[in-house]
């Protein structure tokens, strides 16, 4: 039997939830924003808030507010930002309603949340993985011991291809990672039945090694008490699950998208029959926890609450306009450079060997450091050779091989920086830098900003280009114009094997997302200072020794 206090607190946020939305619909010349409610999914979220530690993970979506209330944080808090204020505590007046993020010690870790549907299911997964990794590096000693990772999706979101990769990835690892999937039926006013030719369910049962299933999302009770195990025994036995919670949509998909303008009527009073409001109601009589007179004065109560809420977040400071170019990148402490550009005994210096030492020398100092991407782990050490020896040096749970997944190759990043990893990954070709761009920009260049530096995301891109000189367009592509374009990231082009060595270090203690290009048309390059005969072959198997610098 679940406490009765735990009941009649979901009783209360679930009202709250309510009476928000009503307060919106009331107010919508002020509420000019666009947002969404959580409206039918109430049950579910409230149930997975309240069993969660502040070691935990969340990667909640647009549709969480009742998850975020069940976490702690007051309406008013999520006002501040449904009305783009100065002190809303996620983005400063940056994002809509309900993109949290959060560092709160006393609440779980909340990644920055963006807009793009799915997309957070490549980050929240790259968390997990990075909790994964911690525990061989670190053992007992990291802060998020025992974490577990909820990755909040739309049913509609599991069409995206970037939702496949992570549940691979998932699957493959055995990660600690509950993939919360709000089944609404509705994907704006596409149909499940339009876009879909199997659930969540059946189709996460398709990627071996995840337990899937289904449960009423509007049932409080049932979702407490299965989510509680769930989550108890992955805390022992790590590995994913992905929970399919069927819920009705009873607001709109957002204020801009109303539901009359696709939904009929008939449709909407079947929808309000499976309302987790007035479940929780007749449980909370039938059980004999209160009554009517105890619960209608809970009501006004709330009201009266929600009503105080907004006319306070109204009256609260608009953001100062001299503020918009804050946070998009964190500070950095590398100002100038520093260090010897000449080595001992060479003149000439592959510039391959002066990445290859510049990692090899930063993983030596840094137990945080991985470096990982297609074919970089001990067996090949990357089809240039510019991992050579890195994977025997310090093992596979630091450097590995990963699938072809650029998405997840770049956008795993943003989980694994915020438990504290320091990644430094490669990209095969730069031509095939496209199938992660969406990561790159949706992701990892707006963090910093929309989180007010709270989640900047320190990540090292490699990026060979220019291969061969004859591969076309799909393996001799230079693409600097395409990511200079991109606010929020950091592009180095080195063109020398100093500037390489210096700039990968430079990169690596930079808090920001550095892409790195490394040109392999220049397969060497002189020392300055110095006079070279002629161009030496390109170095594959040895390595010339290079200093500190």
């Amino acid at each position: 039997m679940i406490d009765s206090s735990i009941l009649l607190k979901a009783y209360r946020l679930m009202l709250a939830s309510k009476f928000m939305a009503a307060t919106y619909e009331a107010n919508r010349t002020v509420c000019q924003y666009v947002h969404s409610t959580s409206l039918g999914h109430q049950a579910i979220q409230l149930a997975t808030a309240f069993q969660l530690k502040p070691v935990d993970i969340v990667s909640p979506y647009y549709r969480d507010e009742s998850l975020l209330m069940g976490l702690g944080f007051e309406p008013y808090e999520l006002m501040l930002q449904l009305l783009a204020k100065a002190d809303d505590p996620f983005s400063g007046g940056r994002s809509y309603y309900s993109h949290p993020s959060s560092l709160d010690a006393e609440k779980p870790l909340i990644l920055h949340q963006s807009s793009a549907t799915g997309m957070q299911a490549i980050p929240a997964t790259g968390a997990a993985h990075g909790v994964t990794l911690m525990d061989k590096i670190m053992a007992e000693t990291h802060p998020r011991k025992g974490a577990c990772v909820i990755c909040s999706l739309g049913d509609a979101s599991m069409t995206e291809g970037e939702v496949s990769e992570a549940l691979q990835v998932a699957a493959l690892y055995q990660l600690p990672i509950l993939f919360l999937v709000q089944d609404n039926g509705w994907g704006i006013s596409v149909t499940a039945a339009e876009a879909r030719s199997m659930n969540a369910v059946e189709f996460a049962k398709g990627f071996n090694g995840i337990h899937a299933e289904n449960i009423d999302g509007t049932d409080f009770v049932k979702c407490y008490d299965r989510v509680g195990e769930i989550l108890g025994h992955m805390r022992h036995n790590p590995g994913p699950v992905l929970l399919r919670a069927t819920v009705p949509l009873l607001g709109h998909h957002t204020s801009g998208v109303r539901r009359e303008f696709y939904r009929s009527s008939e449709e909407l009073m079947a929808a309000e029959k499976d309302d987790p409001v007035a479940k929780l109601y007749q449980y909370l009589l039938a059980e004999k926890i209160t009554d009517e007179l105890q619960l209608d004065a809970l009501s006004s109560e709330t009201r009266l609450w929600i009503e105080e809420s907004f006319a306070k977040a109204r009256a609260a400071a608009e953001p100062n306009p001299a503020t918009v170019s804050q946070h998009v990148f964190a500070p950095t402490t590398i100002l100038s450079e520093s260090g010897k550009r000449q080595p001992e005994g060479a003149s000439i210096i592959p510039m391959v060997d002066a990445g290859l030492f510049a990692i090899r020398e930063i993983m030596e100092g840094h137990p945080e450091a991985i470096f990982f991407g297609q074919d970089v782990g001990k067996r090949l050490g990357g089809v240039f050779r510019e991992a050579a020896t890195l994977g025997e040096r310090f093992g596979e749970h630091r450097v590995f091989n990963t699938a072809i997944q650029e998405a997840y190759i770049v956008g795993s990043t943003a989980g694994m920086s915020a438990v504290g990893l320091k990644p430094i990954v490669e990209i095969q070709f730069a031509d095939y830098i496209y199938p992660a761009l969406n990561q790159l920009v949706t992701e990892l260049s707006k963090s910093c900003y929309l989180s007010m530096g709270k989640f900047p995301i320190q990540a090292v891109i490699r990026i060979p280009c220019g291969a061969y000189g004859g591969g076309g367009p799909y393996h001799s592509g230079s693409i600097e114009s395409t990511l200079l374009s991109i606010k929020g990231i950091k592009v180095a082009y080195p063109s020398n094997a100093a500037d390489l060595k210096g700039l990968m270090k430079a990169a690596f203690y930079d808090p920001n997302p550095v892409v790195m290009l490394e040109h392999k048309g220049l397969y060497w390059s002189k020392v300055p200072g110095t006079e070279s005969a002629k161009r030496p072959e390109p170095s594959r198997d040895y390595v010339l020794p290079l200093g500190k610098g």
